[in-house]
């Protein structure tokens, strides 16, 4: 029996929303975000390419809650923006759903273990 793997579609139409979204976020600047620096780390799409799973990392990591509230609050607008980039390339503008990647959280832990 074959794994689900992500199929070459999704992995493709995962790419470009990253790349997009990353510029949409870039130009709102850091101050749209309290001051805090937000990167997209990741995207996963469903493979009926209708939801997309946006993975942003934001440092420093005390200001992730906040940042994760802009980014609900403003998901629609966003959302528009995405679509206004990619939507001649897509059939539909996958829903757009924002996770927080804790995994420089974890770097910083790990190196705080490290130090003692």
């Amino acid at each position: 029996m074959e794994k689900h793997t992500e199929s070459t579609r999704q992995l493709k139409v995962a790419k470009e929303i990253q790349k997009e979204m990353a510029e949409i976020i870039r130009s709102k600047g850091m101050a749209a975000f309290g001051g805090a620096l937000v990167s997209v780390s990741g995207v996963k799409v469903s493979p009926d390419l209708s939801v997309a799973k946006i993975y942003v990392s934001v440092f420093p990591s005390d200001k992730a809650e906040p940042v994760m509230e802009v980014l609900q609050e403003n998901n629609r607008p966003l959302r528009g923006e995405l679509g206004s980039k990619v939507g001649k390339q897509f059939r539909i503008v996958p829903e757009i759903v924002f996770y927080l990647d804790s995994s420089l959280d974890y770097v910083e832990h790990i190196e705080e273990l490290l130090k003692k």
